[in-house]
């Protein structure tokens, strides 16, 4: 297996289909929620809804990187979610994050072996390889957030 294909799967797992290290994946905790579960609030957490657009500002962000843009994602900017006021706001983000989901895994799957060595945008960034194994770390540790708020809504609501 290469290593593109082998990151190509574990890029499937956290977003798409897949169970072996969580047991979960994004399209299966977000499927199914609904906008009062997504912008619920618990103590200071992060709402669901929250960290659907903070995973996704970065997937867009390294998306336009890929189509040989510059890196303009900033950190102080990523939890800077628009106001979700309607059922069809919420399916909206989640259906443009799921969007940015599988064109992150195609553009990757695409990719020759050789670019993950490339530096990502500048030197600076690291290479591609180390910025798409950050998305998947990331990402599952937001998938944990996501999992347990889920569990802590549906323990308040009974």
């Amino acid at each position: 297996m290469s290593r593109i294909e082998s990151i190509t799967n574990r890029l499937n797992e956290v977003f798409l289909n897949g169970i072996w290290i969580a047991n979960t994946n994004y399209k299966q905790q977000l499927q199914g929620v609904t906008l009062e579960q997504a912008t619920h609030k618990i103590g200071n957490l992060n709402t669901i809804a929250a960290l659907t657009y903070h995973i996704n500002y970065y997937l867009a962000g390294l998306l336009q990187v890929f189509d040989g843009g510059k890196l303009e994602i900033k950190d102080r900017y990523s939890f800077d979610l628009p106001e979700i006021q309607s059922e069809k706001d919420w399916e909206q983000l989640v259906n443009n994050f799921m969007t940015n989901a599988e064109e992150f895994i195609s553009r990757v799957q695409q990719m020759p072996d050789e670019r993950l060595d490339a530096p990502f945008a500048e030197e600076k960034y690291g290479t591609y390889l180390r910025n798409i194994e950050g998305v998947i770390e990331h990402s599952y540790y937001h998938l944990g957030q996501i999992s347990l708020i889920k569990k802590l809504i549906s323990t308040t609501w009974h």
